[in-house]
């Protein structure tokens, strides 16, 4: 039996690592299923979500030069769905009170987005990421430089 990219096969998880699980497959075979790959949710350790010697269903994604093979777990069945007005997932939506404030170095988080007109292509979203992101670079080295901010890096006496 040949297999090939999008097959999908029953296989059995010979080995866990903290970056995926070596999955066993027809005819003396082996695969990797990155971490990645496990669920639909975040994944912190996948001796959470599979056991050695667990029966698994698995799609080969991919099988490169060196002929080792790429599996997905989570690619075998349809993505969950999305809730109205948001992602179904493990974060609870946020509850009563005002939005979520954006941005500066202190909160921890990004400006919202301006009511400006989205931008049409890939190079014009790559070119105002690129200008966000220089600015809060500039923004962090003069706080910086001021001594208001030391994440890390600095020398510390």
């Amino acid at each position: 039996m040949e297999f090939g990219v999008g097959s999908i096969l029953d296989g059995k998880v010979t080995g866990i690592t903290k970056f995926g699980a070596f999955v066993a497959l027809p005819e003396g075979r082996s695969g990797l299923v990155h971490i990645s790959e496990i669920a639909y949710s975040y994944v912190n350790e996948v001796s959470d979500y599979l056991k050695e010697g667990q029966e698994v269903k698995v799609k080969v994604i991919g099988i490169d030069q060196a002929n080792r093979i790429n599996l997905s777990i989570k690619k075998v069945n349809d993505p969950p769905q999305r809730l109205q007005g948001g992602f179904q997932g493990s974060r609870p939506p946020r509850q009563g009170g005002a939005p979520r404030s954006g941005g500066g170095p202190r909160s921890g988080g990004f400006a919202p987005r301006p009511a400006a007109k989205e931008p049409a292509d890939f190079e014009d979203r790559l070119r105002q990421f690129m200008q966000a992101s220089d600015s809060k670079l500039s923004e962090l080295r003069y706080l910086e430089k001021k001594g208001g901010n030391r994440r890390g890096g600095g020398r510390r006496s």
